[in-house]
């Protein structure tokens, strides 16, 4: 048996993977490309946009998100003056004003909630003036907290065209809560929902954690069914994992089939609920609400279209390079990136300083996991058109493992996970992904 196979074997929890190639996998580039560069050939009138927050009022204990605790006096306008400088280099770089499009945008961190209604009037101000995306014409996502929902903040953000607000909440018992290191009171919790409701954003998110210690299917099926009170377009369930230099995973955590079963039973409760309840399942995580209003750009692919991220922490793609800033879990060197970001002078901006190239074989395979992870499938025409061959001409041990396994579907057309293969999308994702990435990947961990 292989180490892919023993892994895959081993435990449905591997790894989220919610992008291909992981920042892990990420080395400074010593020639700091220039921007103009690369993107000169690419197509630029499907482009995504995304800025980064990286701060939060509090740091979860499951969170290795690139963000800090608080802010000294300054920082938060120190920060938006240098993603406004980024931002002047990034759209100088993009060239001919008439090519560049952006169809969908994101604020994320972190949490964006965490800068003030005005920072957040300002921010928005950078996406559209200084980036030229139109906020009141694409979909436009934004992530916030409870206790940064205030009604100030939420009017900005309706204003200026937010369709989709997404609030981390992860459990509505309160003891579940402290046990994530996430201290808030389902009462501060449901006035943020009020709130959100109040001030008209079309799509509410609400994200959910399972897998918490002391969590039962009993107070799991509680959280979920209080999340469904609000009726929220969409909800995100996650499983708890423990990582490296997090809150949790200081306690130390290493292989549990218990608390692997524990979470495959409390991910099926909660699928068949939602289900049962008029959502519809897009991925492993993702449960729309049948009724609810589409989201997201329908020109826009992303396992195709190019993405520009602003702020450390954000990543940018081109078809050849995916490039950020310096990537850090420990909040030591967290705050050294974010001192070094807001320092750099607008010419610094016009480069890219650490990534990852894409070649063929990796394009390959960010493709195949960016569409099969998600409910739809992917369309074997779309592959074939894009590659002139069939996922099984290079992945085919890997996809006869799945079959094997009852993972995947028997549509001629289309590879689909089947419901079992959804349920262990976290032990498929990392099985793809290519030796030398999870060389690479394993490296950064060591260090």
């Amino acid at each position: 048996m292989t180490t892919a196979e023993q892994t895959t074997a081993t435990s449905p929890y591997q790894s989220y993977v919610y992008a291909y190639p992981h920042k892990t996998a990420y080395r400074r580039l010593h020639d700091r490309p220039l921007l103009n560069t690369l993107w000169a050939a690419e197509p630029k009138d499907t482009l995504s946009l995304y800025l980064h927050i990286p701060f939060c009022e509090v740091r979860c204990g499951f969170c290795n998100l690139f963000t800090r605790i608080g802010a000294p006096d300054g920082l938060t306008g120190a920060y938006l003056d240098a993603l406004e400088r980024q931002a002047g280099a990034v759209r100088e770089a993009l060239g001919d004003t008439d090519e560049v499009r952006f169809a969908t945008a994101a604020f994320g961190g972190g949490t964006p909630t965490f800068l003030t209604a005005t920072e957040l009037e300002r921010l928005c101000d950078i996406a559209e003036h200084r980036m030229g995306a139109d906020l009141n014409a694409v979909p436009l996502s934004v992530e916030a907290s409870p206790a940064t929902a205030t009604a100030d903040r939420l009017t900005v953000l309706a204003d200026r065209g937010t369709t989709r607000l997404s609030l981390g909440v992860q459990s509505f018992v309160d003891s579940e809560a402290r046990a994530a290191v996430r201290p808030q009171r389902r009462a501060d919790v449901e006035s943020a929902l009020a709130r959100i409701r109040d001030a008209g954003i079309p799509v509410l998110n609400i994200d959910l954690i399972y897998g918490i210690d002391g969590q039962t299917e009993r107070t799991w099926l509680h959280s979920l069914d209080a999340a469904l009170a609000w009726r929220p377009e969409e909800l995100y369930l996650y499983p708890l994992y423990v990582r490296p230099l997090t809150g949790l995973g200081r306690r130390g955590s290493g292989p549990d089939p218990a608390w692997d079963e524990q979470r495959l039973r409390l991910y099926r409760v909660g699928r068949d609920h939602l289900l049962a309840h008029g959502y519809t399942q897009q991925s492993m995580r993702m449960f729309r609400r049948t009724d609810a209003p589409p989201q997201g750009a329908d020109d826009y692919a992303c396992q195709t279209d190019g993405m520009i991220g602003l702020g450390c922490g954000a990543r940018s793609y081109t078809a050849g390079l995916h490039y950020s800033f310096d990537y850090a879990v420990g909040m030591h060197e967290i705050r050294a990136i974010i001192d070094d970001y807001v320092s750099r002078p607008a010419g610094d901006f016009a480069h890219a300083e650490y990534g990852r190239p894409i070649d063929t074989d990796e394009a390959r395979r960010r493709h195949l996991l960016q569409s099969l992870l998600q409910a739809e499938g992917l369309r074997l025409d779309d592959y074939r058109a894009r590659f002139g061959t069939t996922p099984a001409d290079h992945f085919g041990p890997e996809l006869a493992r799945f079959a094997d396994r009852g993972w995947l579907t028997d549509d001629p057309g289309t590879l689909r996970l089947t419901p079992e293969g959804v349920a262990h999308s976290d032990a498929i994702g990392p099985d793809l992904f290519s030796p030398a990435v999870r060389a690479a990947m394993a490296a950064y961990e060591r260090k």
